[in-house]
């Protein structure tokens, strides 16, 4: 079985707008017009993850996180 994906969260209230996210990582955040930060990699690729770690431990808010995506289960996922 292989790994479930890791998904780039943002906690849009905690996230004071410092950008340091997308300097550290720019192939998975950029900024908005506002200066927000918005995902551009969703769920992040393997070939991505250590950028994805950079950018959340550069958080001075801690606004980023990590989180694994769990699988729909077989019936959920055949009736979309």
């Amino acid at each position: 079985m292989s790994a479930l994906p890791t998904r780039l969260v943002i906690d849009r209230t905690a996230c004071a707008g410092h950008g340091m996210c997308y300097s550290a990582a720019p192939a998975l955040v950029e900024s908005d017009e506002q200066g927000d930060p918005v995902i551009l990699l969703d769920p992040v690729p393997d070939t991505h993850r250590s950028d994805a770690d950079t950018a959340v431990s550069v958080c001075p808010e801690r606004a980023l996180s990590l989180a694994r995506t769990t699988p729909l289960p077989a019936s959920e996922e055949t009736s979309r």
